[in-house]
């Protein structure tokens, strides 16, 4: 709905050469690694090492020494051990390779991972009475813990001892625990803070197993350990490339059963293992459970020896997630209704909602799916009588944590970060904090902010689009946070032929440039809703593939982003500039008239276009894009003037209302009985009478 921003690195194309010369990366693969600061050889050997050597002294974490005390202390006493985990990806594979590991050195260990939906995140009191009646007498916290003040305070008093590992943001007063291991401490010098929960909990295996053990530790768990990394978005550079780089590697021939069923049942066993692999198909599946309560299933999956029992366990995820999906896909369509009758594009900078009978532990999907299509922060709160629980999602430019935190008072309970954060409210109050993070986001949110980014990190020509030097993109991977997949771009490509694919949800492009074809994949967007049409020029911003089809290799162009190029824009501006004079009263000549006068077969098109488009009465597109969507679906000559002279027409008509305010179309239809009758407009008759 809203335009993105494009962010173009200008990397040093001489640097370029010599890094590609000095260390053979491919054309492509050097001005990318230049875009992002590697313009070195030596950078470049540092950026992309991915051996066990790039792994730090797990002693170094502050609280390490303490808490391998503590855990051989329990060892040694046969004290029963919890690993207490979390019930997403991150969560799920930490618990299992701590717990694989202290029950392969003879601990008496098990784990607890609480009930999303009944118990919510992290430690509480009620799990440790629970956990102290069973005798366990030592929990060992994974993803979780380092704001658990009540919850340690209340174990110790018990008499369980506790050791958190976790990698979220600390507070300057940390819970009285005997060790707590966090990269991210302020007194903590360990040289790498961006782990995942599971790569704390591989830091300490490593401690536990001496660290001069850490690359047969990593060998043995990385497959685990780099899932858990790339589901929870962590950046995959420094100590986490060593990681995923060794878990994807880990990942095609694993000994982990659980894991080897679930790359069966998703199909992915015989496919070649990406970060995207991890992100788009094993995550969600994993995840799945947790969601829908059962948590236990993915644990379990992990842990398991029996064949059987894995492949049984992984179909249940599989299936489970087919039900998040139709679950989400239900909320999502609810909240689609109420914003497509009260979002307002020009004025609302957040979007609030609430809905009885929404499964909590979706909303988050939902709220990230709302937040990217409205380009805007959203939550959503699933009420279940009384009580409200809420998950948001945000862009950057504003900080969803700090505008929960300004409304503290009226939740019961809330916590995230910039981007994410989740709260309990009571179902009275949920009106009262609409209104005020709403404000918040008013006083906060400047027009602009919210705008998404694409970032590219070099404009190329055709000379750069080889099918070998595509290839070595290869030695950027594996990618993922603050390492992506390489966008590039180009301008003025020719718009030769678009193809609708699968019932026109998605598109295939011929792009021409310099006279080299390409075929480009638009995903998501049916052909009727591109912003251009069939002899545009178009920018376009890309990954670069290789497709493989019936033995034939070639280039593919995965598109990122695609906007009218500036000549086209250009034009219209002419032709804006016609009519805004023809608006003001000013004369045209008979040949300027004829340019903005639409035919009566151009006004149907326009007419049902925009009515087959709106929903619940209301359209919201740029106008560029709306005359080059017209003209795509009616093969008519429906430029942006006569676009505009059409809306003048049947707004005369009181068949719809329509402003225009940066960039943006904004159309109501209005409600109308019987056949309206054009042939009284004014705008029209007067283009009539100059056009002759």
């Amino acid at each position: 709905m809203k335009m993105k921003k494009w962010v173009t690195a200008a990397p040093n194309l001489e640097a370029a050469r010599s890094l590609s010369e000095a260390c053979g990366f491919s054309p492509l693969a050097a001005v990318a690694l230049c875009a992002r600061g590697v313009d070195t050889m030596e950078k470049a050997q540092a950026f992309l090492a991915t051996g066990a050597g790039g792994l730090h002294d797990p002693m170094r974490l502050r609280d390490m020494d303490k808490a391998v005390a503590t855990i051989r202390e329990a060892v040694r006493q046969r004290q029963k051990i919890i690993v207490f985990g979390d019930y997403d990806v991150d969560g799920i594979t930490a618990t299992c390779v701590l717990l694989r590991y202290l029950r392969g050195i003879g601990a008496d260990a098990d784990y607890y991972i609480p009930n999303r939906l009944s118990e919510g995140y992290g430690l509480s009191c009620a799990a440790m009475d629970a956990l102290y009646a069973q005798g366990v007498r030592l929990i060992v916290t994974v993803d979780s813990g380092v704001t658990a003040f009540e919850e340690t305070a209340y174990a110790k008093k018990l008499g369980i001892r506790m050791v958190i590992t976790d990698h979220h943001e600390c507070r300057e007063e940390l819970p009285q625990a005997e060790a707590i291991v966090n990269p991210r401490r302020s007194d903590c010098d360990y040289p790498f803070a961006e782990l995942a929960g599971v790569g704390v909990a591989f830091k300490l295996i490593c401690a536990l197993a001496g660290p001069e053990n850490s690359g047969a530790v990593l060998d043995k768990y990385a497959d685990l350990v780099a899932l858990g990394t790339v589901a929870d978005v962590m950046p995959v550079v420094g100590e986490n490339r060593v990681i995923v780089a060794a878990g994807l590697q880990r990942l095609a021939v694993t000994e982990n059963l659980g894991l080897e069923m679930l790359l069966r049942e998703s199909g992915q066993k015989s496919r070649r293992l990406t970060s995207s692999v991890i992100s788009f198909i094993l995550a969600p599946r994993i995840n799945a459970a947790g969601r829908m309560g059962n948590t236990g299933q993915a644990v379990e999956l992990f842990l398991t020896d029996d064949p059987v029992r894995a492949q049984e366990l992984a179909a249940q995820l599989c299936e489970q997630n087919k039900e998040r999906q139709a679950a989400e896909n239900d909320i999502l369509q609810q909240a689609l209704a109420v914003l497509r009758r009260e979002y307002n594009p020009l004025e609302d900078k957040m979007i609030v909602l609430a809905g009885e009978g929404w499964h909590h532990g979706v909303i988050g999907i939902v709220s990230s799916r709302i937040c990217d299509r409205y380009a805007c922060p959203a939550i959503l709160i699933a009420v279940d009588g009384d009580i409200g629980k809420g998950s948001g999602r945000s862009m950057a430019g504003f900080n969803l944590f700090e505008a929960l935190s300004d409304s503290a008072g009226l939740l019961d309970k809330f916590g995230g970060h910039e981007l994410a954060a989740g709260l309990t409210i009571q179902k009275g109050k949920i009106e009262e904090f609409k209104a005020r993070i709403l404000a918040y986001a008013d006083a906060h949110i400047k027009p602009g902010d919210l705008m998404p980014i694409v970032h590219i990190d070099c404009a190329i020509t055709p000379a750069y689009i080889t099918e070998s030097s595509v290839e070595g993109l290869s030695a950027l991977e594996p990618f993922g946070m603050k390492n992506p997949q390489p966008v590039f771009s180009m301008d003025n490509m020719y718009v030769e032929d678009i193809t609708p694919i699968s019932s026109d949800r998605h598109v295939r492009l011929t792009l021409t440039k310099d006279g080299v074809s390409y075929t480009a994949m638009l995903f998501g967007t049916g052909a009727g809703g591109c912003g251009f049409a069939q002899g545009n020029f178009v920018d376009a911003a890309f990954h670069l593939e290789i497709n493989e089809y019936r033995g034939r290799r070639a280039v593919q162009l995965v598109l990122k982003d695609v906007r009218l190029s500036e000549c086209e824009l250009l034009a219209d501006q002419k032709l804006l500039n016609l009519y805004n004079r023809y608006m003001a009263d000013g004369a045209l000549t008979a040949a300027e008239a004829r340019v903005l006068l639409p035919s009566r077969p151009e006004l149907v098109a326009v007419w049902r276009h925009i009515i087959s488009r709106a929903e619940d009465g209301r359209l919201s597109v740029h106008s560029n894009a709306l005359s080059r969507r017209v003209q795509w679906e009616s093969k008519r000559e429906v430029n942006i003037g006569k676009l505009f002279v059409c809306l003048d027409v049947f707004s005369e008509s009181q068949l719809l209302s329509y402003n225009f305010r940066d960039g943006l179309l904004n159309i109501l239809l209005k409600h109308y009985k019987g056949k309206a009758d054009i042939s009284k407009s004014v705008v029209l008759n007067t283009l009539k009478s100059m056009s002759k």
